[in-house]
């Protein structure tokens, strides 16, 4: 892809702060010297360098990057190990001090402020500075990245101090905690809407990844959505995929990795480079008067194999690996270009007999695989095209916060939820079935008279899948337990759809239960001493990843983050 690195330089509220910034051509390079806050905020320009570092602040680690782990832990999804960071998260024993919980806050809370200055000083700009449609648009960007901050902030902490303008006093910062309705209603919703109806559906080459008409309307729909306000939902989703703007790509794999970035199916992705800033170490994000900015992202090595450079903080979890075995290839499918494992698989996980290079090497010669490893992950990991992690901790694949497969998702639950409408919502999970080259639930109802498996059951604990009759519960089951963990694992989504749809503590249960199954035939049936067994192959040990989890769990604890202490010391308010 082409790279050009540029550096803005903003002073903001008496304090000069030295942004980085993404590698697109949209960027503007400011000239830095004697720049004051009254001689800003003339120029279109200069609008457009303080919108770019609104854009900057979505590079934070605990935003888009590596230190996601810690919420890709939470879940169904994944496993660790007790000595690594994430085991914290893992058991739900983090606190209001730990990582993570702390920083992502914080992080949130520079890109609220530096949108916030773009949006409180355009309200009285002159027009006359601006080109066409520029100011309304330089703002709807605006509104949208500050709703996208606060939507992060709602359903990560529950709620969020509400900031709409620029603080300069104590008092204006101490406010009291405000509720994800309250959130919703003063900032989520009417900033969205805004933004849907100012930003256009696409951006010419130079702006490639600005914020669009469909990334405003697909988060205004996830918001409603979690807002339980069904047919709202399913309009905004419904008004995207009608727009013929998106589709599916043919390889899911270009969503993952540096190749084919800002595709068809793309519809908000944050931008990372490899190549800008050499040397730097990825967790570096900002330009400051002590370092430059890496413009890279940490992820690749967070999930990468130990052996090959990662650290192999997140594992799949037994779950998701034997889901992903049993997500069937459908043959007949011209889509599945003779794989003999789902497209998802091939793109998620790398198991002992997986297909093709992994890190250039041939299955067969993967080391690793021990200590009751049964898969590592492959999404947002330089699998594909290196023989190892790069050092520092540096990559340059881009991460994807919303799209199209997702939306579809969406728009399937939103359908039932609203009308009761399963079939239409059979349709929508099909076709991202069909794009993995998978057997699609109506392939399984014309062989089984009506009905189709609970591919979420564990077919090595029990024996084989329940079959059910499609009806709105069931395919609502099969959306929460099957679909939208396989397709969107280790894409930030997972704990938040557990919380909001109440099944934290069932989902544990039936993990921790497949637990104590396979930790009581460890020997005899699956012989961890012997090679193992099909389709798993686990060896030496069952990894306990939901004995402590299914214990700790407290829904008034757990659902949502706690606010950081320092933040609670700090305002008389909290």
């Amino acid at each position: 892809m082409k790279i050009i690195k540029y550096k803005i330089y903003i002073i903001l509220i008496g304090s000069l702060l030295l942004f980085g910034c993404n590698e697109d051509s949209f960027l503007e390079e400011i000239n830095p010297n004697a720049i004051t806050p009254d001689t800003f905020w003339e120029s279109e320009q200069q609008y457009t360098s303080a919108l770019t570092s609104v854009y900057g602040a979505l590079q934070f680690q605990d935003i888009s990057g590596g230190e996601l782990q810690y919420e890709m832990i939470l879940g169904d999804i994944a496993g660790t190990e007790s000595w690594y960071r994430p085991a914290a998260f893992r058991n739900l024993t983090y606190n209001d001090g730990t990582y993570h919980v702390t920083d992502k806050w914080d992080q949130l809370y520079i890109g609220i402020f530096r949108a916030n200055q773009v949006i409180q000083n355009i309200q009285n700009a002159d027009s006359a500075i601006f080109s066409e449609d520029a100011k309304l648009q330089i703002e709807a960007q605006a509104k949208f990245l500050r709703a996208f901050f606060y939507f992060q902030l709602a359903h990560n902490y529950g709620g969020a101090v509400i900031h709409t303008s620029v603080a300069e006093t104590k008092e204006e910062l101490s406010k009291p905690f405000s509720s994800i309705a309250e959130v919703n209603s003063a900032v989520i919703f009417p900033d969205l809407i805004f933004a849907k109806d100012n930003l256009p559906q696409t951006w010419d080459a130079k702006n490639i990844g600005r914020a669009t008409w469909g990334a405003a309307k697909s988060l205004l729909g996830k918001a409603y959505l979690f807002d339980e306000d069904f047919s709202k939902a399913a309009s905004e989703f419904n008004d995207v995929i009608q727009s013929n703007v998106y589709s599916l790509t043919a390889n899911i794999s270009d969503n993952f990795q540096h190749e084919n970035e800002f595709n068809s199916e793309s519809i908000f992705e944050v931008n990372y480079s490899f190549d800008l800033s050499p040397g730097v170490p990825g967790a570096v994000v900002d330009d400051n008067s002590n370092e430059t900015g890496a413009e890279s992202s940490t992820m690749a090595n967070a999930v990468g194999q130990l052996n090959y450079g990662g650290f192999n903080t997140i594992l799949p979890s037994y779950n998701l690996h034997e889901m992903l075995v049993n997500d069937q290839v459908d043959p007949a499918n011209a889509i599945n270009d003779g794989n003999s494992e789902s497209k998802r698989m091939t793109a998620t996980i790398a198991t002992r007999n997986g297909e093709g290079l992994y890190y250039q090497q041939e299955y067969s010669a993967i080391r690793g695989f021990a200590f009751g490893q049964s898969a590592y992950v492959k999404k947002h990991s330089n699998w594909y095209h290196l023989e190892a992690e790069p050092a520092q901790s540096r990559s340059g694949i881009n991460f994807r916060h919303i799209r199209y497969a997702d939306v579809l998702l969406m728009y399937a639950e939103a359908v039932i939820e609203a009308n009761n409408d399963y079939e239409t919502a059979i349709d929508y999970i099909d076709m991202v079935r069909s794009r993995a080259g998978v057997v699609t639930l109506r392939q399984y109802m014309a062989d089984n008279a009506g009905m189709f498996p609970q591919l979420h059951v564990s077919k090595q604990v029990h024996g084989d899948f329940p079959m059910v009759a499609a009806s709105s519960e069931t395919v609502m089951k099969h959306l929460q337990r099957v679909e939208r963990p396989i397709e969107l694992c280790f894409e930030g989504h997972r704990w938040k759809d557990l919380v909001r749809w109440g099944i934290v503590q069932e989902v544990f249960d039936d993990l921790r239960a497949d637990e104590i199954w396979r930790e009581a035939n460890k020997e005899t049936e699956l012989k961890v001493s012997d090679g193992g067994v099909a389709p798993l192959y686990i060896i030496e040990r069952i990894r306990p990843d939901f004995v402590l989890a299914a214990a700790n769990y407290n829904p008034a604890k757990h659902n949502y983050f706690p606010i950081p202490t320092q933040e609670v010391q700090t305002n008389d308010n909290l």
